[in-house]
């Protein structure tokens, strides 16, 4: 695992990578998931989903890891996140896209996020406190929206606010079934969905739980 000063010097340098999925994966295997936790840093090795409070997790990294390549991030590319949590899936997102937008709704979760994320020399990335399942209509349309959380069905804000040949990769289901989708939208607007994986993940709270 990487310490903050590797991490900040890989950081710096990556917009000059080519934005294959090696290099992820590389950057990927170098950033220390420990860095984004505050408790239960022994078990950040595992392959497995950490309480971080709140009743939320650090996600699987595998998991992390699948869900990255699948969006198929570009360097020039404006992301959306829902659900920023401990950080760790943030900084992979600012890492390979020019700009990221998250999106956190629990207060304590959303400031060590933004201090970790700020402390690691991020400066891409621009964090908001709301309820995130009808998305940041603000900044309107995005290239890649991630959604780390369950939705009851996909949010069709969501939906309208990617843009033209985006990607969206979002969990969708109950707590006993939920299915990792990938939204594609095409040039006439229609939805291309496929079915990735079988998950779990903790519900999305607001309006589509």
């Amino acid at each position: 695992m990487m310490n903050i000063q590797g991490q900040l010097l890989l950081h710096e340098g990556v917009y000059e990578m080519a934005n294959h999925s090696e290099d992820i994966i590389t950057y990927f295997q170098k950033l220390d998931r420990s860095f984004f936790m505050d408790e239960l840093k022994e078990f950040a090795y595992m392959d497995e989903a950490i309480p971080i409070g709140y009743e939320q997790t650090i996600s699987q990294p595998s998991l992390v890891l699948e869900m990255t390549l699948a969006l198929d991030l570009q360097p020039e590319a404006k992301v959306l996140e829902i659900g920023t949590g401990s950080g760790f899936q943030t900084a992979l997102l600012a890492a390979f896209s020019k700009t990221v937008y998250t999106i956190e709704r629990i207060a304590e979760l959303h400031e060590r996020a933004k201090e970790r994320l700020d402390e690691a020399g991020f400066t891409n990335i621009h964090f908001k406190l709301d309820d995130g399942s009808t998305g940041w209509d603000e900044h309107a349309p995005y290239d890649r929206i991630m959604v780390t959380a369950a939705a009851a069905q996909v949010p069709i804000e969501l939906v309208e606010q990617l843009a033209i040949g985006g990607r969206m990769i979002i969990p969708v289901g109950t707590p006993l079934h939920q299915e990792l989708l990938l939204l594609e939208k095409e040039e006439d607007g229609d939805i291309e969905t496929t079915v990735l994986d079988e998950v779990r993940f903790v519900p999305l709270k607001g309006k589509y739980e």
